[in-house]
Order: structure tokens, then C-alpha cells, then sequence
């Protein structure tokens, strides 16, 4: 890490979607902040130089949703390792569920976590407030206590709530505090033990199938208490062409509501669990290419506004069982930026509109004044070579889990150099 106190990144394409940004443009620092673009002020002698030539230099990367594992699960990964991960991955703020252990339902929680980053000293982290206490889903969290503590939004984490009445009282509470909830949609009924869509390969290699309905239901539900609630509330991790559809309606309607993917939904489909392939295990399930296609429209079309990794590192015994019986999800931090970028190579969208995806669009759903370069706000920044292709070797990660199903795929945009408030946390080493 560097410790300068005034950094030019220069020679640079500077794309920054919040300001319509996207040329050749330096990049001037100081004390933490943008100080200038294009030109520097005048006298200005940086005490660090970077060449960003062939490079793009964009805001730092936001993302809603990783788990980080601590507390509760440090042998999976820490809060250490895994803002590690995620300054070479060019993010420089994450959003973590309140689904630790113990729970993100008491102030002292949100609190320890946001100590534990601040020691760390490579990323934002921003606990998400539990929606009830313990998580149960039978009494509301103290949500005043925890957006003080500085979770700026409510969660239940991946457990669905089971009583609507519930539900409406937590969006009813929060919107008291102007608070966005992030919901999960799943009807845990309809879910049953499934592991799998259920669609033609899944029943092909007898894994128990989740329904599209198991989203849809849960969707529609949240819609109808948007509407009596007038409460603002975050779809987390779509993965249906079913609920997009639901979705544009409600954007049409005006309806306070937001939506995001998760990048893997965006390239993988049930196909891919051919072989029982436990590192595509994951909730929501792989879907098909008709689904696929489907969130890919709605990215590029701005009605899912975000792209998150959904980050689940797990140690290797959790992904060494009968399909049905490993632990979903991803160690996905490394390949959120590639896996956005490669929609922009496959022609579904431009790179602005990528890079919004990953940094003005998730910001926004927060409410916080990151994701963008404005003069005058704290300089968090992403500089990546689009053209330096690389293949994801597990071993290599820096993220303590290893569970990709990507391991092998050649990517064509590399992460050089993350700024967290002005300072240097990471480097890309010289080839």
C-alpha cells in the first residue's frame, strides 16, 4: 500500500457514468479526495505519478451483497482476506448480510464488523441490519439503533420471511427511518428440498427442482405490500425471466423498487450442472437460457440497475459431498468486474453501461455519495487494462475460498491499481 497524500492518475480513459464521463482524462488527488480532472490546478506536484496508458480508470466498484464470513465462519475466510480480494478486484465498497454468527441485529455487531474492515483498512464495509431479531422472522430489529450503528440498509438475509403480516410491519418500521430493504424472493414452500431449476436437465440428473414460482410468488408478494406500505425495497439476485416481467411493470407503475444479478447468472444456465458440477451449486438456482437471455436484456435495458458477486467463499470439504448436499454459492469477488466486462465484449452492452452496473447504479440503491468521481468527493478508483487477458487459476485467488466454476476461463480485463480514499490498497504486480 501507498501512502502518498497526492496522486495523478494520468494518460487514462476516464469513465465515470455518474457524470457522462468517457475520454482520454487525468485524474488529480489529494487528501483523499478528487481534487481535479483533465487538468491539474495550477502548482499541483503529485507525490505519486501513475501511468494508466491503454488503461480505464472508473470509480471504485460497489457491491451489494458478499459475504465476508466473519464473524462466526473464519475458517472460510475473514474480513481480512477477503477486502484482500476485493481491492485486487478493483471494489472498493461491499455490502455484507446480516446472516453472521452472531447476527446483525444489535448494534455491537454492526460495529464489531465495521472495526474489523477499518483494521483491514482495503475496503468499505457496510453491514446490512437485520429485518427481525435473530433473523426468525417473528419480531421486528431495533432498525433505528442499527442505521445509527451504520447500516444503511435492512435485510433478512437468505431467510425469506414466512408471515406476510411480519413483513408488512418490517417494511412498514423501516420506511419510519427511510431504510430500503433488501428482500430475498423465494416462497420457502414452494422451494421445498429443491437444489436445482426445475427444468429438463435437472430432472435428467434427479436433483430436487426449485420452481420458477418459488420467485415469482415471493415477488408478486413484495409488489403488493410495496403498494400498501409505500415502503422502498432492493430485489436481491433475480433469476428469472418471470420476475424481470413483473419487475418492468412495476417501474411502470412507479413503484419504489429496485433489482440486481448476480454475475454468474449472467453467463452460467442449468446446462452447466451437467456432471453434478457442486461449484455451480448456488441460490438462486442456475435457470435457463431463456432466463438468462432475459437478465441480460433487463441489465442492459436499466431495469436491473446492479451487478453484484454474491460472494460465498467456503473451504473445500463444503463442496465434497452429493450435489444436493454442499454448500451453495461462489467465491466470487475476482470475477465480478470480468464477468460484467465479458457482456460488453459479447455485444449485450457498451462499457459505460457496464461499469454504471457496478458502480452509480449500486450506489444509488444505497443512497451513499460513492460510485462516482465528482470533485470534492472521496476517491475511490478502479484503473484496469481491458485488453490484458488472463485465465482464473483457483490457487491464485486471494480470496481464502477457491469455489468457482470458472476456474480456467480466459478473461480480457486485468485490475492494475484500487484506491480506497485516496490511498493505494493494491498493486497489480509487474508481469
Amino acid at each position: 500500500m501507498t501512502n502518498a497524500s497526492s496522486i495523478s492518475i494520468q494518460n487514462g480513459r476516464l469513465v465515470d457514468p455518474a457524470n457522462g464521463i468517457d475520454e482520454p482524462r487525468d485524474l488529480h488527488i489529494a487528501a483523499g479526495k478528487v481534487l481535479a480532472t483533465g487538468s491539474p490546478p495550477e502548482g499541483f506536484q503529485p507525490d505519486l505519478r501513475i501511468d494508466a496508458s491503454g488503461q480505464v480508470v472508473c470509480p471504485g466498484l460497489v457491491d451489494l451483497c458478499a459475504r465476508l464470513r466473519e464473524p462466526g465462519e473464519e475458517h472460510k475466510a475473514t474480513i481480512a482476506s477477503e477486502s484482500a480480494a476485493a481491492a485486487g478486484a478493483g471494489i472498493t465498497t461491499l455490502c455484507c448480510p446480516p446472516d453472521t454468527d452472531p447476527i446483525v441485529d444489535t448494534p455491537a455487531v454492526a460495529e464489531l464488523i465495521r472495526r474489523k474492515a477499518l483494521q483491514a483498512g482495503l475496503a468499505r464495509v457496510l453491514p446490512m441490519g437485520a429485518l427481525t431479531r435473530g433473523l426468525k422472522g417473528e419480531q421486528l430489529s431495533e432498525m433505528a439503533a442499527l442505521k445509527q450503528a451504520g447500516c444503511h440498509v435492512m435485510s433478512n438475509g437468505a431467510r425469506p420471511l414466512h408471515s406476510t403480516l411480519v413483513e408488512r410491519r418490517a417494511l412498514e418500521y423501516a420506511t419510519t427511518f427511510g431504510l430500503t430493504c433488501f428482500l430475498n424472493p423465494e416462497d420457502l414452500s414452494l422451494r421445498d428440498q429443491g437444489c436445482a431449476h426445475e427444468g429438463a436437465v435437472g430432472c435428467r440428473l434427479g436433483l430436487p427442482g426449485i420452481p420458477v414460482a418459488a420467485e415469482t410468488v415471493a415477488v408478486a408478494r413484495d409488489l403488493a405490500l410495496i403498494e400498501q406500505t409505500r415502503a422502498s425495497i432492493h430485489f436481491r439476485g433475480l433469476s428469472t425471466a418471470a420476475a424481470v416481467r413483473m419487475l418492468r411493470r412495476a417501474h411502470k407503475e412507479q413503484l419504489r423498487v429496485t433489482a440486481d444479478v448476480s454475475a454468474h447468472q449472467l453467463h452460467l444456465t442449468e446446462m452447466d450442472l451437467d456432471g453434478f458440477n457442486s461449484n455451480c451449486h448456488v441460490e438462486p438456482p442456475l435457470r435457463s437460457l431463456t432466463d438468462r437471455d432475459a437478465l441480460r436484456q433487463a441489465l442492459a435495458d436499466g431495469v436491473i440497475s446492479a451487478v453484484c458477486s454474491d460472494h460465498q467463499p467456503h473451504e473445500p470439504d463444503a463442496k465434497q459431498a452429493p450435489f444436493p448436499a454442499t454448500a451453495p454459492g461462489i467465491s466470487a469477488l475476482e470475477t465480478l468486474l470480468p464477468l460484467t466486462l465479458k457482456l460488453v465484449s459479447e455485444g449485450v452492452m457498451p462499457m459505460a453501461d457496464a461499469l454504471a452496473r457496478l458502480t452509480i447504479g449500486p450506489a444509488r440503491i444505497l443512497g451513499l455519495e460513492v460510485g462516482r468521481l465528482n470533485v470534492g468527493n472521496t476517491a475511490d478508483v478502479c484503473v484496469f487494462d481491458p485488453n490484458r487477458t488472463w485465465r482464473l487459476d483457483p490457487e491464485k485467488m486471494l480470496s481464502q475460498g477457491h469455489n468457482t466454476p470458472f476456474a480456467g476461463w480466459e478473461f480480457s480485463a486485468r485490475v492494475t491499481c484500487t484506491l480506497l480514499a485516496g490511498r493505494v490498497v493494491y498493486r497489480q504486480p509487474d508481469r
